[in-house]
């Protein structure tokens, strides 16, 4: 993809503007890492969590310096790993939301909120026509006591209308 120039760097970029240096960031559903390690690169302190052992593996070798997590983010617990300080902003980048069971929706979307630090959001971002509506999604966050701050269509700022085929929902405590 970096090779037919997209922008890999897009979520890190758009979460770090949002952060004072040194800021906590949980990165839900990490995969191998990579937007991660662009933020603690950036001089953030990044945990990063995913069900996948694999890919859990793959961020260690290749992105050392975060914490990287197998946890399945419907039963997330950090304080019971030893991580009782909560964060500024809980990532929820590449689709996640979109491949997690829909019955888990509303239970991860309370915990990311759960491990928020006093003012912090919950950032989300997700294509269109992957069998989860936007509109569906705002109704889960609302259900899962978060409210909706800022919705764009893309991580480069574009402004989010109804035809949009991206979202990326800035959300906070309700």
């Amino acid at each position: 993809m970096a090779r037919e120039g997209a922008d890999l760097g897009g979520e890190a970029r758009f979460v770090d503007a949002m952060l004072a240096r040194g800021s906590r960031v949980l990165d839900a559903g990490c995969g191998p890492g990579r937007v991660g390690s662009l933020l603690a690169a950036a001089g953030h302190d990044v945990v990063g969590v995913d069900l996948d052992p694999v890919l859990i593996a793959a961020a260690e070798e290749d992105h050392p310096g975060p914490r990287w997590l197998v946890a399945d983010l419907a039963e997330l617990d950090l304080p019971a790993q030893g991580i009782a300080e909560g964060f500024d902003v809980v990532l929820c980048a590449g689709h996640v939301m979109t491949f997690v069971a829909p019955s888990t929706r509303r239970e991860i979307l309370r915990r990311m909120g759960v491990h928020l630090r006093d003012g912090g959001r919950v950032v989300v971002g997700f294509g269109a026509g992957r069998d989860y509506d936007f509109d569906d999604f705002l109704t889960d966050a609302e259900a899962s006591g978060l409210a909706a701050d800022l919705l764009l269509s893309s991580w480069d700022l574009r402004p989010f209308r109804k035809d949009s085929d991206f979202l990326v929902a800035i959300l906070r405590p309700a």
